[in-house]
């Protein structure tokens, strides 16, 4: 009696790749654009100040020799505050830019979350997995769930 309880009661798996989900949906990719956009003013200022930087080190180690000890040592604290200032502001960059990304990636997996339970309960799904060493393409609804998510959008 246990062997026919145990087919019975077989329980529907499926597997899913969030990479994938994150990557090549449309939501994805609008994304994506949205931030460039968002961060783009703030990452030209960051290079242009970069350049600043270098080309004030430049200018330093050119004319360290010539300069007397009260002048290079101001132009060398002047380049070390530009470089302090320039670490903070990448530094404040990428937070920012890593909040907002993982921000935009929580829609999408809100998204993705409505529409895979969606799935689940239309094909009868007991599980759905999505960190796995590896999965059969059989079980994988990955395609099924960016087509939906494009759909949607």
């Amino acid at each position: 009696m246990a062997p026919a309880q145990a087919q019975t009661s077989l329980s529907r798996i499926a597997w899913l790749s969030p990479e994938r989900i994150y990557n090549e949906s449309k939501l994805a990719k609008l994304a994506s654009e949205k931030l460039q956009e968002e961060f783009k003013s703030r990452e030209k200022a960051m290079q242009e100040m970069e350049g600043r930087l270098k080309a004030a080190s430049a200018k330093l180690e050119k004319d360290a020799p010539a300069l007397a000890e009260a002048e290079r040592v101001r132009r060398q604290r002047d380049v070390f505050d530009l470089d302090k200032e320039f670490q903070r502001r990448q530094r404040e960059f990428r937070e920012d830019l890593s909040q907002r990304t993982n921000e935009e990636r929580q829609a999408i997996s809100d998204r993705a979350t409505k529409i895979i339970r969606q799935m689940a309960d239309t094909e009868g799904f007991d599980i759905v997995l999505q960190d796995a060493v590896w999965a059969s393409k059989r079980i994988d609804i990955t395609d099924k769930v960016l087509a939906a998510l494009d759909k949607d959008k």
